[in-house]
């Protein structure tokens, strides 16, 4: 019993000596061809567009995003984020850690992505009291913001609760202390 013979798929003659099968479809070697340019591909790698093959080159020129990050195309997983196109190492923090974001959650400012503890870093308002950012919820007083724990009394250290209070030198003084 013989093997069934194979036809190329471009133009269905039988193949009598070398065969290329890709794509569940047998070709000629020279009727392996790129969709776009047509020419043959002898690449052992090829790209696949609309179920025909395509050239690394046509690829790159016709179908590949640019990565926002490096500017190079994307040949591989691509991540969209921001509405840009990313290669996954260059989807990364923008502030000094540089730490991948992909999965995670992140921040947007100026069309760069933060993780939480840089953009709080660079970006958050700072406590009159301590200097460091603001998270949550602030206290407004004296032109300046401040931690709830960090609003307290210049002289006795006492937290200042009540809407009232007296002020010394840009800061807050309890009532206690200013009398």
């Amino acid at each position: 019993m013989s093997e069934p013979e194979s036809i190329c798929h471009k133009c269905n003659e039988v193949i009598q000596q070398r065969i290329i099968t890709a794509l569940g479809k047998t070709w000629h070697p020279e009727h392996f061809a790129c969709k776009d340019c047509a020419r043959p591909i002898s690449e052992a790698t090829f790209n696949i567009q609309g179920g025909e093959p395509v050239c690394s080159e046509c690829f790159v020129k016709n179908y590949s995003g640019t990565c926002f990050g490096c500017k190079q195309p994307i040949l591989e997983r691509t991540i969209k984020a921001m509405e840009q196109s990313w290669h996954e190492e260059c989807f990364v923090c923008n502030g000094p850690c540089k730490k991948p974001l992909v999965g995670t959650s992140f921040y947007e400012r100026d069309g760069h992505p933060y993780c939480r503890t840089d953009f709080e870093q660079l970006f958050a308002a700072r406590c009159a009291g301590c200097s460091l950012p603001i998270t949550e919820n602030a206290i407004v007083a004296l032109n300046a913001k401040w931690h709830r724990d960090c609003f307290k009394c210049k002289k006795c250290a006492a937290p200042i609760t009540a809407s009232t209070f007296a002020v010394e030198e840009n800061k807050p003084l309890c009532t206690a202390c200013s009398g």
